[in-house]
């Protein structure tokens, strides 16, 4: 018999019972765990700390809306790779046993805000990006920063408070409902609602990018025939092309864990599965280390922000024996740059 048939009715919600949801049974699969939510979560960490930093260092970038959104994202990265790596490995690896239902519904409602969050940003960055292409003369009036800082507030409080619904009593210990197969605590109809709210988000995402991505190769077509007219379209087409690369790391990484939440809801998930979800768990993770690698090599602002930032600190090691020539020689090459 599985073991978490053991912990229904009754016992479901014991603390004992979420011994059933510590899937990995081998201390080698506790250490490649381990391993990948360590090394993709110190590079999440360090990357999106340098994409704040990129964006907020400089005033041509951190008065856009655009790189508003951008920045959002990589809090709601930032989070996940915290908040996400600390909690799995405690769970899953230390096998903490001081948790309690409360606790453990306020880390999930933590990692399910920073997840959110960073799927409702990529939401909002493809409006943003479709204004930007369907609308180009109204864009400055519709999107503004007033509007994309309010946007930003109704995001997070949103993605907050439905993060927080199990934790406020939408559980199945409270409701004395099913309990979900791959969460402790979790009423299944809560996760079915969070799946069907997180296809939704993708679906629109998707529709947006298509008509983003059908007007980019139409300005790019123009652009050939008319060189250096619209330097702005011609970094708007970037920072299209850019995100929808983005948009396309997160179904490849988001696509195994939903597709495995989906099944749960309509079927018992053997051991294996539940072991497979707890590995594909960490794309999201990927996913979120993943993004600042496609800023950095695609938007131009960005890199030139990452550039100057490096020849600043070469510029430092190299002050103490450098010659006046030689630092004249460096700033003016940097100023070109």
């Amino acid at each position: 018999m599985d073991i978490c048939e053991l912990h229904e009715n009754s016992s479901k919600c014991s603390v004992s019972s979420m011994e059933c949801f510590r899937v990995l049974s081998t201390q080698a699969q506790k250490i490649s765990i381990a391993t990948l939510c360590g090394l993709f979560g110190t590079l999440c960490l360090l990357e999106n700390l340098l994409v704040l930093y990129l964006i907020f260092s400089s005033p041509g970038t951190r008065r856009k809306p655009s790189y508003l959104f951008i920045s959002s994202l990589a809090s709601a990265d930032l989070l996940a790779s915290v908040i996400f790596v600390c909690s799995f490995l405690n769970f899953h690896v230390f096998k903490a046993t001081d948790f309690s239902k409360e606790v453990f519904l306020l880390q999930l409602a933590g990692v399910t805000t920073s997840f959110s969050a960073s799927l409702s940003s990529l939401l909002l960055t493809a409006l943003d990006r479709y204004l930007c292409i369907s609308r180009p003369s109204e864009y400055k009036l519709l999107v503004t920063r007033r509007r994309a800082g309010m946007a930003l507030g109704v995001l997070w409080l949103t993605c907050a408070t439905i993060a927080s619904l199990p934790l406020l009593g939408w559980n199945c210990c409270t409701l004395n409902s099913t309990c979900s197969q791959l969460f402790p605590f979790v009423d299944g109809s809560y996760l079915s609602s969070w799946v069907c709210f997180s296809l939704l988000q993708l679906g629109c995402i998707v529709a947006a990018y298509a008509h983003v991505l059908r007007r980019a190769r139409r300005h790019v077509a123009c652009m050939g025939e008319h060189q250096g007219q619209d330097s702005r379209m011609r970094m708007d087409v970037m920072l299209a092309k850019t995100l929808a690369m983005v948009l396309a790391v997160l179904v490849l990484c988001w696509s195994p864990v939903l597709a495995l939440m989906t099944y749960s809801i309509f079927s018992r998930l053997s051991s294996r599965l539940r072991k497979a979800f707890a590995f594909c768990s960490t794309l999201c993770l990927l996913n979120s280390m993943v993004n600042p690698i496609i800023y950095a090599l695609r938007s131009k602002e960005l890199s030139a922000s990452l550039r100057m930032v490096f020849s600043h600190f070469r510029r430092q090691l190299k002050a103490p024996g450098a010659s006046p020539e030689a630092e004249s020689s460096h700033k003016s090459s940097v100023t070109e740059t």
